[in-house]
């Protein structure tokens, strides 16, 4: 199925003559440097996700918290894949065109890791999949099914896309009872078309309610 949206390659820019990407750019303050963690709880979460191939929005999103969090067996996992086929301008997670469909076994490598991490509460996200029929609904069903049954008290959230307006895809992920259910509405109405493509923030705005019916 086709992608309604435009798709925008999200790769690095070249560098500036010198070889910098940030010419003439100021040196971080101290307190806005990310110390290094390297610790054993980092390297052994480290070796799960490898392990598993799963992903996690703490690397895809680079986020610069990421060691810390780590270090206390805190990650986020994201699912359908590294590829998103929007490219908002705040994230770094790659975008494209996705090589295939989503992998139907990766809501059980999400729960064996939430097992092997020892989780009680386990948090759930992803790329947009516009390519999918149902934006990748089914896959997140499934992830917060697996969680359950391999880990009973474990609680689940998720945090998902907007699916394009198919209130469907919604009712199917609703209907696996995650613990909560989070939607990002990222910015203002008037940055939208600037930042979120393929976004629509009065589709959000009606997502949101309808999650509480």
């Amino acid at each position: 199925m086709a992608s309604p949206f435009h798709i925008i390659s999200n790769s690095v820019p070249a560098p500036a003559p010198g070889g910098s990407l940030e010419p003439a750019s100021h040196p971080r303050p101290e307190w806005l440097r990310v110390k290094f963690f390297n610790g054993p709880n980092y390297q052994d979460l480290k070796r799960i996700m490898r392990t598993l191939g799963l992903n996690t929005v703490c690397e895809s999103a680079r986020c610069p918290n990421m060691g810390e969090c780590w270090e206390h067996r805190t990650a986020t996992f994201m699912i359908l894949g590294n590829i998103c086929t929007r490219a908002c301008g705040f994230c770094a997670v790659p975008s494209g065109k996705p090589a295939g469909p989503p992998d139907e076994l990766e809501p059980d490598r999400v729960a064996e890791a939430v097992e092997r991490m020892g989780l009680r509460y386990a948090v759930v996200t992803s790329v947009n999949r516009d390519d999918q029929p149902d934006g990748g609904a089914a896959i997140f069903a499934r992830t917060i099914t697996e969680i359950r049954q391999r880990v009973p008290a474990c609680k689940v959230e998720v945090l998902i896309p907007d699916f394009r307006g198919d209130w469907n895809a919604l009712e199917t992920v609703i209907a696996a009872q995650p613990d909560v259910l989070n939607h990002n509405t990222e910015t203002v109405p008037r940055l939208y078309h600037e930042v979120r493509k393929g976004a629509i923030y009065g589709r959000s705005l009606e997502l949101l309610p309808r999650k509480r019916d």
